[in-house]
């Protein structure tokens, strides 16, 4: 599980988003967004950079990662 604190997301536009982007890139991966604070929960088998920049490609910034 990786945690990315996204700036830049502010509705279920960019929930979806943000989800669309990164299920391109596997299908399997489960993503939660907690829009109140700006964090993406990822459970992929992707690399992390590889999921840092699905999101930049969504269109928001990735300003921190965590990994658990």
């Amino acid at each position: 599980m990786t945690e990315f604190q996204v700036q830049g997301m502010s509705c279920q536009h960019c929930v979806a988003a943000v989800t669309r982007s990164i299920q391109e890139i596997d299908p399997q991966a489960q993503v939660r967004v907690d829009l109140e604070n700006g964090k993406v929960a990822v459970d992929s088998t992707q690399s992390e950079q590889a999921l840092k920049d699905a999101i930049d490609d969504a269109g928001y910034t990735v300003v921190g990662v965590a990994s658990a």
